[in-house]
Formats: C-alpha cells, structure tokens, sequence
C-alpha cells in the first residue's frame, strides 16, 4: 500500500493541537482523545523514551500509532503474538493506513515482499516478534530510517509479572544499537514491582512514566462462591441468556474443563467452541477465526485464548474457574467492552479451584511469587469491600469511593468506624519498620510471642500488644480490608513486607477516618449455605445487576440492519465485523441516523478512508430503512 498521501510535517507543526486533532479525525474517525492520550503523543512525537501503563480497551495502540503516521520513517511495534499482529495490521489497513507484520506464519517470498515495503518506505508500521526483531537487527533496522520503537505487552519482560518471556529481555539490545530511536514501553497490566523492572531491563533513556486510570466503570464485577457444579451451570447458562447473540468468553481452569462446558453449552443451543494448548494449532486458529468473524457466539477457554485478539464487541466474560493472578483476571476480563459500552463479568469461585492453583504455583519456576498473587487472588474473591477498589489499589491506583457497579457494592456489608483500629495497625508497622508480613504484624498486635517477635525483638516496641483485645482471625480481616483498600501494599521485591502508603499515612497522622466491614462469625458468601429458593432469589438480584445496559435514543431496529451489512462488508472484504466498524460506531450511527456521505464522517469512529470506503453503501442502508 502506498503511503503517498501521509503528508509529512515537521516538529512545530505537529505539535499544534489542531494538526493533531486532525489526524486523529482523518485516520481514526475520533474528534477528541482519550484521557491521557494527547500528554502521551506529544512526549512520543518530541523524540523522548516513556513507559505507557493504560488498561485494556483503554486506547493505548493509537498512543504509538498516530505518531508512527505522523513522523518520518518507520515504526517498529514488538508484539508477543502473530494473531495480535494480524489483528493490528488489518484494523490499520481498514483505516487507509500502510502496517504489515514480519513474523513465521508469511512464506519466504511474503517476508520478502515486506522487507522491500519498508526499505523503500512504503510502511509506516512494522509489527515484529521480540525474536524477529533481534534477529534481522543486523540488516533490515539499518537499512530503514526508523522513527519509533513500540514494546507492546511490555510487562513479559519482568519476572514479576504474569507473563514472563525470556526473550523480552534481550530487548535492551535496541537501545545500545540504536541510541537516537525513541522507545516506548506498553502494558495494561504491571503493579510497582513489574513497573520498576521494565524500565531496568528495557534501557530507557530517562523515560517519562504516563500511568492512566486503570478504571474500566463500564465493566460490572461479580462473584460467586461455593456453588457445585449444577448450580454453576445452571447459573451460567442464565447469564448467558441474558446475553443473547452477544459475543463472550468463558475462562477455565483447565482443558478437560473448557471440553465439558463446551459441550453443556451446545447441549442447550448455544454456539460454543473450545479452545486450548491441547488442540492442533490449525484448530485453535479456525475457533478464533470464527469467533472474530462472529460466527460463533462463545468461546470455553483456558488462558492460552484472547491476548491477541481486539475484538470490540465482546459483551461479557465469565470465569468458571478463579484465575491464578489479578493480573491475569484483569487483563482477560479487560477483553470485554473495549469499546467503552457496557459489559458485564462474573467469576466462580470454590475451594477446588484454590487447591489446584496452589499447586500450579508450587511446581512453577517461580513459587514464591505465584503463591502470593494467588493469595492476592482469593482475598478479591472473598472480598467485602468494593471489588473495584481492591483492582484500583493493586494496581497503586487509590481509590476511597465505592463504584456502584459490582456486587459488593448492591449488597454492602455492615460497616463502622474503624480508624482507631487501622491507626494502632499502622503505626505498629511503622514502628516495625516496614520490615514485616501479615502475620508478624498481627503478632505484634495481638502481643504474640512467636519466633519472629522474638528474634526481631518487636516484643520491645511500644504498639506491642496493642490490639490484645481483638480476636486473630478478626486483625487479619482488617489488615486484609486494608490492603485492599490501599493503605498498606506488599513489596513483593522485599520478602513481601507491607508498605504503608501515602493514603495510609493520611490515616495514620489523623487526616481521615477509615470505616471496617464488621467481620460477622459466618464468613461464607451467602449463597453457599441458602437454601435453594433463597438462592434462586439471589441469582435474580445478580442478574438485576448484571443485566445493567446504556439505553439511548438510538433505533434499535436499524442498529441490527447495520450490523447485518457490516458482517456483509466484513465478510466481502475478509475482515472481522469490528474491524470494519465497532458497536459503539454503529450505535452512533443508529443514533445520529446520517442521511449523506459527509454527515456519515462526522460519525464517531468514521476517519476520512473509511468515510469513503463505506459511506455510501451504509447511508443507502439508512435510507432504505426509513423509506419502508
């Protein structure tokens, strides 16, 4: 693809707002950025190095993207995956923009071709495997003017995180070959720890580090403890019918999980495919053809399913099984409502699923801390505060407000005022010297000699004993309420000793109260000792919940005629439907009801190649349907 028509502009021009605004309209339909984006873009496009933390469906890819079209020469995009590759170079080809991908599943002649596309400068965007990029570092970087390094996922390259990949870190290689590209480091997923390691093994050059809100409030959060496998499915197949012809993902623990619920899906006529390590590679790429193309409504999936895949109009995700990390948890429930409308996600969780997860992380290379972020894990399944306050405050994001929209939040537990409490705990720790765990901190409180008081000598300190009068079990559900609440954090580099934050000093020095859940001598989820008409009546009230939708004064008649045309458009052009448009475009569309081919651009989400790519064939679709 030609890249004639990219006018290029110098420094001073592209940073005019307006220069920006307008791109951003021409080439991906939008006439305002994201929050966040427009700071990210202008640092990128002054040729300095950043680190890049933005949620899932947050907009994170235009932050490279719209630089790498506006400056001179090549971009370069390191991503993990070929289907998150292919899924990137199609929705930049349907937009008008030249992006092509180098990686094993393009013949000889095929790579070829693309090598000759970006020497000659008709690419603006190359997405390249970490491999492939140390491996033709040599030649092809050198032999194109490179505008822009992109490390997509950039959390693999982090023994902390949750997806560690040995060849991330030779990526630091880039910055000794090329000391004048700017580089940038992405992820939608990495608390403190992984942050700080990134920038280390990454060699960025006094980076800028944007963190965005990792707030996602158009998804709902729910979960549901100690049901048996009948109640499960039962519950499962409600939920999904709520969401009728709506495209969802069901996560499970492992194969033989995701083939049985598969099967009970189909058994009640529902489209559903299985996806994991075990089926042939041929297999998995057509189960995620057809869910991408909308053929299939379901796909029943270990974790293996989804990290490359954009899709825009997944609707819902289920976990039928607890996942092994928060990390994990929200980067996969992070894959429905990308683009901004409501979706909705429900978790099981029981015993079982804790006992094999321990023992994942036993026989994982790295033990320790995979036993700690399943132990972070399961305090959010067994939750009595906010659920999106304990994922804001892993992730170092404080937050003191209820969201509204999970399901702790619609029953919310009694509560008091436990300043008092949290102020003797924190300055017990301060006093300990940030240097203890959980439950040497309790031991200090409750006035315990164990082993470690004693070798420490923490029996010498001033708070020792100072919550004599509480109960164990009650202190470490307040010190787990603190956690979440982000009062205290855990330095996973540091023997995972508490941390007193910022919000916490706050409590300690008396400049705000705190209020504790009242910890009830029945600690259970309430579901799993009802009897089963109360549990059916708590099934409704979740649904209730779940079933919360965006209702606007669109034609919902001539939204299904749009996405009927838009799957014909996608199918003759070979693309997935959401690439072509997503659900919010098209709900727009429904919305505004544009009746020409220019008041069709002014659509959210039309650019200028698209406008005149789809324009008339969709506003003659509109016409029709208000001729009828």
């Amino acid at each position: 693809m030609a890249c004639g028509r990219f006018k290029m502009v110098n420094f001073a021009e592209i940073m005019d707002r307006k220069l920006l605004l307008d791109a951003l309209k021409r080439y991906f339909g939008f006439d305002s950025f994201r929050r966040g984006q427009e700071g990210i873009i202008s640092h990128v496009l002054s040729g300095q190095d950043c680190l890049v933390l933005m949620p899932t469906g947050g907009g994170k890819s235009l932050c490279y993207q719209l630089p790498a079209i506006l400056m001179d020469g090549l971009t370069v995009v390191v991503s993990p995956l070929i289907s998150l590759m292919k899924d990137q170079v199609d929705a930049l080809r349907a937009s008008g923009i030249p992006a092509a991908s180098l990686n094993s599943s393009l013949s000889d002649n095929e790579q070829l071709s693309v090598v000759r596309d970006c020497v000659s400068g008709r690419v603006k965007l190359l997405y390249m495997s970490p491999e492939s990029v140390l491996a033709r570092m040599a030649y092809l970087l050198h032999d194109v003017k490179l505008s822009l390094f992109a490390i997509d996922e950039a959390h693999c390259v982090s023994q902390w995180g949750h997806d560690f990949r040995p060849e991330y870190t030779q990526l630091s290689r880039l910055r000794e070959e090329f000391p004048e590209v700017p580089m940038m480091a992405l992820t939608a997923t990495a608390d403190k720890v992984t942050r700080i390691d990134m920038l280390q093994h990454l060699g960025l050059r006094s980076p800028k580090v944007f963190i965005s809100s990792f707030d996602r409030p158009n998804l709902s959060l729910a979960v549901v403890q100690g049901l048996p496998k009948k109640a499960k499915d039962k519950m499962m197949l409600a939920f999904i019918k709520e969401h009728q012809g709506q495209s969802g993902i069901v996560y499970c623990l492992s194969r033989k999980t995701a083939e049985s619920v598969t099967h009970t899906l189909a058994a009640y006529g529902i489209a559903a495919l299985a996806y994991h390590a075990g089926l042939a590679p041929e297999v998995r790429n057509s189960v995620q053809e057809a869910f991408v193309h909308d053929r299939v409504q379901v796909v029943c999936a270990t974790i293996a399913f989804g990290m490359g895949i954009d899709k825009s109009n997944i609707r819902w995700v289920l976990h039928y099984n607890m996942p092994k990390s928060i990390e994990n948890f929200y980067q996969e429930i992070g894959r429905a409502g990308r683009d901004g409308l409501p979706a909705n996600t429900l978790m099981f969780y029981s015993y079982a699923d804790v006992v094999q997860l321990s023992s994942f992380a036993q026989q994982s290379g790295q033990r320790d801390i995979n036993k700690e972020k399943l132990k972070r894990m399961q305090e959010y399944a067994e939750a009595t505060v906010c659920r999106r306050r304990i994922l804001l405050n892993y992730f170092g994001e404080s937050s003191d407000r209820s969201c509204h929209n999970c399901d702790v939040c619609h029953h919310p537990p009694r509560v008091f005022d436990g300043t008092i409490e949290v102020q003797k705990a924190l300055s017990a720790l301060m006093r300990a010297r940030e240097t203890v765990g959980f439950r040497t901190l309790a031991d200090i409180l409750r006035g315990t000699y164990s082993a470690e008081v004693k070798l420490r000598h923490y029996d010498q300190l001033k708070t020792f004993g100072a919550g004599r009068a509480i109960p164990p079990r009650v202190w470490n559900a307040y010190l787990l309420q603190m956690l979440q609440m982000g009062l205290v954090e855990i330095a996973y580099n540091e023997e995972n000793h508490l941390k007193i934050t910022h919000q916490g000093r706050e409590v300690l020095f008396g400049a705000r109260t705190v209020l504790l859940t009242v910890v009830d001598d029945e600690q259970e989820w309430p579901m799993a000792n009802s009897q089963p008409k109360q549990r059916r009546s708590r099934s409704r009230e979740l649904f209730a919940i779940l079933d919360e939708t965006n209702e606007g004064a669109e034609d919902k008649e001539l939204f299904e005629e749009l996405r009927m045309l838009r799957h014909k458009v996608a199918d003759r052009q070979g693309f997935p439907p959401y690439i072509v448009f997503s659900d919010k475009a098209l709900h727009e569309m429904a919305r505004i009801k544009p009746l020409s081919v220019e008041a069709f651009g002014n659509v959210p989400g039309v650019g200028e190649f698209k406008k005149q790519q789809y324009g008339m064939e969709f506003v003659a679709t509109i016409r029709r349907f208000y001729k009828k």
